[in-house]
């Protein structure tokens, strides 16, 4: 059975490590084809092609296909795209993200694939667009679920919203964690040599944050708090894990505050080196208004480290109030300064914390569990297909 998956770019992204991790985990299963169409890759948020350079038949980049709305280019994706589905005859398209879930499927549906499924990695419509964008995302959200066999989603908040919107029905939705190697993040230790690098001492309470720097990621809500918080905390340090475009704001933030040495800049980092960074701090704050399920969590708790998260999309799912760690209202300043400040000043909540969350995600969250999901979902749908057909 040949497979095809489509995604608009392969930058460093939870989507994109989670599409690149099916796929190539996909490839070693018996009787599966497995390649993956991406548009091109470039900007501050890095790449993941490299992934691919053991097999580079399994990779073809369609230029055409760019994240921004671009009638043209969009109508020459969708050409090329059913162009290639004609020519490979895949039994099955599964697309990821926005673009190249809309493009990809109806592109999908034109070439007449027999299965088409879609993951919902995160919502391209919520109180984060404005009114008119809204309405354009959710109308091609349900021109294409009409064409869509299958629904995944990372997390159940996706389904409820999906389905609130008119997209598809209840029993077309399966829910697949997106799974992660999970050993790195189970031997990850608080190494000392690591935090004197980044000039993080031994003392130092450390609250890390795993996000690109950019707007929706919640980074402006810990800047506010993060005077108050060193008053009452003085060893507090911020690690903020990610590139982005606001990161000189950022930085210029923390000089203005006279904070910055409180706040630590990691830049760009490759995910083989996040499971180091998660390793030496002591919690992890997870603060978007716009997330499917962040994999930050999962692997957070992975290493053992309680989270603090906003009750958004799916982060309810793993964080567990008051037992692998804390849901904050967005924007609730003053309950968010609270938590931090209670797990900065009780070694035992925290452990007891990060105890409960590694049990949640080793059940979960393995690569390996994600990877055997996808397959069975693939084999119970072409089953379906040809009993029906």
């Amino acid at each position: 059975m040949r497979v095809t998956h489509v995604i608009t770019r392969l930058i460093v992204g939870g989507a994109q490590e989670n599409t690149v991790a099916s796929v190539l985990g996909l490839q070693l299963k018996p009787g599966l084809e497995v390649d993956l169409i991406s548009g091109p890759t470039s900007g501050p948020e890095g790449s993941l092609v490299s992934a691919f350079d053991p097999f580079p038949k399994r990779l073809t980049l369609v230029p055409e296909l760019v994240r921004p709305v671009h009638p043209w280019k969009d109508v020459l994706a969708f050409r090329r795209l059913a162009r290639i589905f004609e020519e490979h005859r895949p039994e099955i398209v599964h697309t990821h993200s926005g673009k190249a879930g809309i493009v990809g499927r109806l592109a999908a549906a034109r070439a007449g694939v027999p299965m088409i499924i879609h993951t919902v990695h995160g919502p391209s419509f919520g109180p984060f667009q404005s009114g008119p964008a809204n309405w354009i995302f959710r109308s091609a959200e349900r021109r294409a679920g009409r064409v869509t066999d299958h629904f995944v989603v990372v997390a159940n908040a996706m389904s409820r919203q999906y389905l609130a919107a008119g997209i598809g029905r209840a029993e077309q939705y399966t829910k697949i964690a997106s799974g992660f190697p999970l050993e790195p993040y189970l031997t990850a230790s608080n190494d000392l040599a690591l935090r004197a690098r980044l000039s993080l001492g031994p003392q130092d309470f450390v609250v890390g944050k795993i996000a690109r720097l950019f707007k929706l990621k919640g980074h402006d809500d810990l800047f506010k708090i993060a005077p108050t918080l060193v008053r009452k905390c003085p060893q507090i340090k911020f690690l903020l894990v990610g590139g982005g475009e606001w990161r000189e704001r950022f930085e210029g933030l923390a000089r203005s505050l006279g904070l910055e040495r409180h706040f630590v800049f990691t830049g760009l980092v490759p995910p083989a080196e996040i499971p180091a960074l998660v390793g030496i701090m002591d919690a992890l704050i997870h603060l978007s208004t716009r997330e499917g399920l962040a994999r930050a969590l999962p692997q957070a708790l992975a290493a053992g480290k309680p989270v603090i998260a906003y009750d958004c999309d799916g982060a309810n799912e793993v964080c567990l109030e008051n037992e692998t760690g804390f849901l904050v209202r967005p924007g609730d300043l003053e309950t968010l300064t609270r938590r931090l400040t209670e797990l900065a000043g009780d070694a035992t909540l925290r452990e007891r914390l990060g105890r409960n969350g590694r049990r949640l995600v080793r059940d979960q969250f393995p690569v390996e569990r994600m990877v055997d999901d996808l397959h069975a979902l693939y084999l119970k749908l072409a089953a379906e297909h040809r009993h029906s057909s």
